[in-house]
C-alpha cells in the first residue's frame, strides 16, 4: 500500500524483529505456521521429521516481526517466536 505521505514520526518507530525456533520433532506438518504467517516467513521443508512429516523451516528470517501468531495456531506447540535484541551502537 502507497501512502500520500510518510508519517511524521517514521524515523522514532522501530519494527520489531522476531527470531523463530522450531521443534521438529514435535511437528505433525499441519502446514498453519506456514499458512497464516502475514509476513510469509515459513515454508514446508523437504526433509521428514521423527514423525515422518514435513516440518516447516524459515526461508525469510528478516522479515519476521514477532507477532507470534505461528506460536498461537500451532496445535502442538512445536514452534513460536521470540523478540530479538537489538544491538547498540
Amino acid at each position: 500500500m502507497k501512502y500520500w505521505r510518510a508519517p511524521y514520526d517514521k524515523s522514532e518507530i522501530k519494527v520489531p524483529q522476531g527470531e523463530i525456533h522450531i521443534i521438529k520433532d514435535r511437528c505433525k506438518g499441519c502446514g498453519f505456521c506456514v499458512e497464516y504467517c502475514p509476513k510469509d516467513v515459513l515454508e514446508m521443508s523437504e526433509e521428514y521429521n521423527a514423525k515422518g512429516y514435513h516440518p516447516p523451516q524459515v526461508k525469510n528470517p528478516d522479515q519476521c516481526v514477532n507477532c507470534g501468531l505461528c506460536g498461537m495456531l500451532c496445535p502442538e506447540f512445536a514452534i513460536w517466536s521470540i523478540l530479538k535484541e537489538e544491538k547498540e551502537n
